[in-house]
């Protein structure tokens, strides 16, 4: 089944992005209609332009509007076929209905477009308003008032209308509502208001904006104004804006249901008090009223006073939040102020009890946040009622736990730089240095970032998707440290691994960076994983899978220097593993120069539960989206999963684990005697009393045996019992039988809906990156034991198809080297000469590491020839688990182009399993497949082989080449291959 990724996943965009999208329309391009005298007064000689210039460079807004000034009604027409203005404003001059007129026919044209008349004094009022009303096609009358500041008013009027329903849906925008029917008043307070609020946002985001373009885009932000001119126009702007008003004001005398009528302004404001618990303010040209502002609890604004931009800033900055915070005492003294959020927040929590008893039967905190954009808080705080909380201690808590979640928020599935606050989330990855994340840290930033912006909840009930916690050293941390060093020479001097860690661990990362670690292993007490994440590692073109180094640690010392001294010894090591054998031959093999790799380090919290001694994960896994090899009616599409008990090396090591299809869970892949012959018989966990050194840092990790897991509980989850007496597959773990870790309670009768999580995040990652991905997990029970899964890591799996036909029907057997079905790769090669193959009648389970080494001393022949090869052998190659295959390194089989398996008639074979060997032979295209022992279909021709020019021989294999290039094809859409002499 496929589930479309654009439903669930809604990606919560920075601040950045939504600042982008507000604001859409602009008025760039003013049509002036006004006689030449009229325009000349405005004008005054040329300044006024001048003085708009400045008023946007003073607000710190873009450009503004260029301005085309027309004198006549048929310039005005023809300008209007050319400029395309975002708004017209004409003055209206002795010819009171020229402007009328006009307006009118340029509305019949351009229906959309704001026309504003300009009137140019007072007495002009009272016609104007009468006709400007009845007009249709004027959207707003102004009056001249000799001041520039009315055009920038009626132009971010203009906007504020256009864009109030966009940007309140995407930026939750805050709308202060003016009421006002009178042209001379809103003339007068439009520029007042617009001038307050730009100062105001100025002052907000000056203190974290890094540059001028974040600071404009910030402007954006800021509260819209909307005019109301009458009872149902405010009452719509309530209606359809009200969780986002800051603010009301409004005038007591305006039309209701097309009359005008006293004291409707305070039936408006006793509605919005009712059902909003905003600031309001009343104002009126009757001293008197403010005995009925006093009643409905609201501000009083006298309207003929001298001092109006005053009052105004006074209500604005008193009540709703505006300037600074001031903590006061229950008889309204004020002991601190705070001007930022993060400084109200560090004074709350210092400030007496009887300030936070003062600020809670009042709506100031909230308010405060609302002009600081903070909406999501103040909503928030609004909800709750802080007066409905008995005890102010509890008070204090409660609004310091919403800055936290509102600001872990506004965070989530984001890398951000060092914080102490945020190192115990899992909702955020933290910088803990400068630079790229590499491959695998870039993994794992979008992993946490697609998390946190897709609903799983309604998808997977029943289990909680999340990434452990995570911080990340960035690369730049790394070339300080090889450069301050001086490691350059002792690197390429010593070409002795163990010598180069000796190096690597004496030296000195940068004292900012030990300051983090030093901090980080204060907060964070268990088992940590640091890993490798180089430039090129897990990338969608180079795979550089399992080359570099992990290390764990217990991390559990009781002094705390001993638990950075390890961290950061770990933090070397991953460092030097660049430069490891096994690193430096698969540089050689993918082409590319050590030089190019940067290394970044990534610090994981590991995964698991403490059982006694040991620490490991109840499940873990990896999962692939696109399965090589489909099993009765399973398509390649399905994927498949591997799982075990304990830490994940089992399972990317490529040793007994249960392989399962996400889509068909309920599918047997084996019969029961082969479940119980290929079961998990060992796990691998953390041991908590180890001591890590450099000496000896692989022994933190044990084996253990399986027995140990069912003591901890955890087989009754993972496992089933062999009962032997009905020969059936059971959960009593009272019976002695074989233990079979086949997960049947998981994905048989869906104790966790762990299948299809799988099956969904495999599906959604696949859309997500463009290509088959693979993902590592660990499931483990939280403290109400419902599950977690957790996702470790992703990886794209490089699925190249092309048009190469197969024919195996046609095939002469005599010239064929090999005939093969099932596998994966794609491609025609006629290049090939070299085939390395075991000498399968010595095959000897217990001599499997000398047979790697062979193998890679052949495979380092080849690669000094620069040859490509074909290789052949019994059992898994790459697994982890000597007794069922050869387990070589990546690195030193890297130049073979093909790599067969055989089976054995003591030895019968199955797919590698392993998920780093899996990675590389998918993302360099390598061909993979298997000849089952005496299997029809596939088949090696050992005779045909023996038959060739043996370049170099060892114990165990045979390196031979033809004299003519092999014709080499692999048909990756019908899985088959076909290798043989050319003819």
């Amino acid at each position: 089944m496929s589930y479309q990724l654009s439903h669930y996943y809604k990606s919560t965009k920075s601040n950045r992005d939504i600042f982008q999208e507000l604001m859409a329309f602009k008025v760039k391009e003013i049509l002036l209609v006004a006689n030449l005298y009229d325009s000349y007064s405005v004008a005054r000689e040329g300044e006024f332009f001048e003085r708009i210039e400045g008023e946007y460079r003073q607000l710190n807004l873009y450009a503004a509007p260029r301005i085309t000034n027309v004198s006549s009604h048929d310039d005005a027409m023809s300008a209007l076929r050319h400029c395309k203005p975002d708004m017209v404003i004409l003055m209206a001059g002795l010819d009171k209905k020229m402007p009328l007129e006009l307006a009118q026919k340029i509305k019949e044209k351009h229906p959309d477009l704001a026309i504003l008349l300009l009137v140019n004094n007072n007495s002009d009022l009272s016609y104007f308003g009468d006709e400007g009303t009845k007009s249709n096609a004027i959207d707003r009358v102004f009056v001249w008032n000799g001041d520039s500041k009315v055009f920038l008013a009626m132009i971010k009027y203009v906007e504020d209308k256009k864009n109030v329903a966009n940007d309140t849906r995407i930026g939750d925008s805050r709308i202060i509502l003016l009421v006002e029917d009178s042209i001379r008043y809103y003339t007068r307070y439009l520029p007042i208001l617009y001038s307050l609020v730009m100062v105001q946002t100025q002052n907000v985001v000056s203190e974290h904006s890094p540059d001028d373009l974040n600071m404009i885009l910030k402007m954006r932000a800021r509260p819209k104004i909307l005019l109301a001119s009458n009872y149902e126009e405010a009452q719509n702007i309530v209606k359809q804006y009200g969780d986002n008003l800051l603010c009301v004001i409004s005038d007591m005398t305006f039309e209701k249901d097309g009359k005008k009528q006293h004291n409707v302004g305070q039936l408006l404001l006793k509605e919005i008090t009712a059902q909003l618990a905003i600031p309001c303010l009343m104002q009126s040209s009757d001293k008197r009223n403010i005995i009925l502002a006093k009643e409905l609890g609201v501000s009083f604004l006298w309207k003929d006073c001298e001092t109006l931009s005053h009052e105004i800033l006074s209500f604005l900055t008193k009540r709703c939040g505006f300037g600074d915070f001031a903590f006061k005492t229950t008889g309204g003294k004020c002991i601190d102020k705070a001007s930022v959020l993060e400084e109200f927040k560090e004074k709350l929590s210092s400030i007496p009890v009887e300030s936070i008893k003062y600020h809670s039967g009042r709506q100031g905190i909230s308010s405060w946040f609302m002009a600081r954009g903070e909406i999501n808080l103040a909503k928030k705080l609004r909800r709750h009622r802080l007066s409905e909380t008995p005890h102010p201690e509890d008070l204090r808590k409660y609004i310091l736990d919403a800055i936290f979640d509102n600001y872990l928020q506004k965070l989530r599935g984001r890398v951000i730089e060092f914080d102490t606050d945020f190192l115990s989330s899992n909702r955020i990855i933290v910088r803990l240095g400068n630079g790229s994340l590499g491959g695998k840290g870039r993994g794992l930033a979008f992993l946490s970032h697609f998390i946190e912006n897709t609903e799983f909840g309604e998808l997977l009930p029943g289990i909680t998707v999340a990434t452990p916690k995570t911080a990340i050293i960035g690369v730049e941390e790394f070339n300080y440290f090889i450069e301050e060093n001086h490691l350059y020479d002792e690197i390429y001097a010593r070409q002795d691994i163990e010598k180069i860690k000796d190096v690597f661990v004496n030296s000195q990362l940068s004292p900012a960076l030990k300051e983090k670690l030093k901090i980080y292993v204060d907060n964070i007490k268990s088992p940590l994983a640091i890993r490798s994440s180089g430039l090129f590692e897990d990338s969608m073109l180079q795979p550089f899978a399992g080359v570099y180094a992990t290390y764990f640690l217990p991390n559990n010392h009781p002094d705390v220097d001993v638990r950075f001294s390890q961290l950061e010894i770990a933090v070397k090591l991953v460092y030097a593993s660049i430069f490891s054998e096994t690193a430096l031959n698969y540089f050689d093999a993918t082409k590319y120069k050590i030089e190019e790799e940067r290394m970044a380090v990534i610090i994981q919290e590991i995964v698991g539960q403490s059982h006694g001694q040991y620490f490991y994960p109840t499940v873990s896994g990896v999962a692939q989206s696109y399965n090589y090899y489909p099993f009765s009616y399973m398509k390649p599409e399905d994927g498949f999963s591997v799982a075990a008990i304990g830490m994940g090396e089992l399972v990317v090591g490529g040793e007994k684990s249960h392989r399962f299809c996400p889509q068909y869970p309920k599918l047997e892949l084996t019969s029961v005697a082969d479940q119980i012959k290929d079961s998990q018989t060992h796990f691998y966990a953390i041991d908590l009393q180890a001591n890590f050194d450099v000496k000896h840092e692989k022994d933190i990790t044990v084996k253990l045996p399986l027995k140990m897991a069912e003591k901890d509980g955890v087989l009754k989850h993972t496992a089933q019992v062999y009962d032997i007496h009905n020969q059936r597959l059971g959960n009593d773990f009272s019976l002695k039988g074989p233990r079979v870790v086949n997960f049947a309670n998981i994905l048989k009768y869906d104790r966790w809906p762990l299948a299809k999580s799988l099956s969904v995040l495999l599906d959604f990652f696949e859309q997500a990156m463009g290509a088959p991905v693979e993902i590592e997990y660990a499931v483990e029970m939280d403290g109400n034991e419902q599950p977690i899964l957790y996702l470790l890591q992703i990886k794209p799996l490089i699925k190249k198809d092309s048009n190469v036909t197969v024919n195996i029907d046609s095939v002469n057997k005599e010239s064929a080297v090999c005939v093969l079905e099932g596998g994966m790769g794609n491609g025609h090669y006629k290049h090939i000469r070299d085939v390395v193959y075991m000498k399968t009648e010595l095959f000897d389970k217990t001599q499997t590491d000398k047979m790697a080494q062979e193998v890679a001393y052949l495979n380092k022949k080849l690669q000094q020839e620069e040859k490509e090869y074909i290789l052949v052998g019994a059992g898994r190659w790459g697994t982890r688990d000597r007794f069922i295959g050869v387990p070589v390194f990546w690195s030193q089989i890297a130049n073979a182009r093909i790599i067969i398996e055989m089976g054995l008639k003591e030895l019968p074979l199955e797919a590698s399993l392993g998920s780093h060997f899996f990675h590389n032979v998918t993302s360099m295209n390598v061909g993979y497949f298997s000849a089952p022992y005496n299997s029809e279909a596939n088949f090696v021709n050992i005779e045909l082989l023996e038959d060739q020019k043996v370049i170099n021989e060892t114990s165990y294999f045979k390196h031979v080449r033809f004299e003519q290039p092999l014709d080499v094809k692999m048909d990756g859409k019908n899985r088959k291959a076909l290798i043989a002499i050319q003819l």
